[in-house]
């Protein structure tokens, strides 16, 4: 008997350790992979930084995501949005999910650091995991969508590849698509409307990250885009709501026009109605299905194994 997703999530859904989840037989056409969940060290500083991998069962060669979580930039985990990784593995797509630094463990830009690390490492080991490095995109959402962003546009930053990778001193943080899901793309944009609705929580979440207004600025995808830096633009998948609370449908068109007339490749998505961590809170909402389905086809158009091999 299968366990369907949502079977799974409704019985509490965080898998620890290793799990093999039943699925339908591959041999039927469309049906969803078997895969294994299981959390490993990516990384070690003062402590193991550990990663959530959601492999597929077979050989691929599949595409495979680096997921950024969300948070504010000071909380969260890489069980965030874990809803979200159930579904691509069952597409066929490895997953994964990443713990970095937070702020105040380490303000802006320690988690950048992280995550183009984490970057260059699933890279590296992409072949044990049924991937290839040109098969290697990201995901993430909120303030990782925004970090996620920065990220891809900026993959040769000294700044951001301050940590080496011993076994893979040459790889590069380049990735194949990025897809950010209602992403902060604008942080000051937020800023200003969390101080404006008495928002302090919020408020000082931005001061701890990133200290200052001008390093909101400096770390603006669109702006930096518009300031004509050189940046890298691989193939992106842009969505959210069209009631998101946090960053309006004005400023999402702003960074996709800009994007293109530099450019790049970029679809953006809006779902109407739809508001901040839809498809986290929401999963079953008919926008939050049709999300992922976009993102999945996403992916494996821009992370299929033709595309790598060009």
């Amino acid at each position: 008997m299968m366990l369907k997703r949502r079977e799974l999530l409704q019985a509490g859904g965080a898998i620890f350790g290793a799990a093999m989840l039943p699925a339908a037989a591959r041999a039927q056409a469309g049906a969803p992979y078997e895969f294994v969940v299981k959390d490993i060290v990516y990384h070690r500083d003062d402590k193991p930084r550990l990663a959530r991998l959601y492999q597929p069962a077979g050989t691929g060669p599949f595409p495979a995501v680096l997921q950024v979580h969300g948070g504010a930039w000071n909380n969260k985990d890489r069980t965030d949005g874990q809803n979200t990784s159930l579904d691509l593995a069952a597409a066929g797509i490895v997953v994964l999910a990443i713990d970095f630094r937070n702020a105040p463990e380490a303000p802006y830009p320690a988690s950048l650091q992280d995550i183009n690390y984490g970057i260059r490492w699933l890279k590296a080991k992409a072949s044990e995991f049924g991937s290839s490095a040109g098969q290697v995109g990201a995901y993430g959402t909120s303030s990782g969508g925004h970090q996620i962003l920065l990220a891809a546009i900026r993959p040769d930053d000294p700044r951001y590849r301050a940590l080496p990778l011993t076994d893979a001193p040459d790889m590069d943080a380049k990735l194949a698509f990025v897809v950010s899901g209602w992403g902060v793309l604008f942080p000051l944009e937020r800023y200003k409307l969390a101080k404006a609705k008495g928002d302090e929580t919020l408020a000082k979440g931005h001061d701890v990250f990133f200290g200052s207004e001008a390093a909101q600025i400096e770390a603006t995808p669109a702006l930096i885009i518009e300031r004509g830096e050189k940046v890298f633009m691989p193939p992106a998948l842009v969505f959210q709501g069209t009631q998101d609370q946090w960053t309006t449908v004005e400023l999402a068109q702003r960074l996709a026009t800009d994007y293109r007339g530099a450019g790049g490749t970029i679809d953006l998505e809006l779902y109407e109605g739809a508001r901040h961590t839809f498809v986290n809170e929401h999963p079953f909402d008919p926008n939050s299905v049709k999300a992922v389905a976009t993102m999945i086809a996403f992916i494996k158009k821009y992370g299929s194994e033709r595309r790598a091999q060009r």
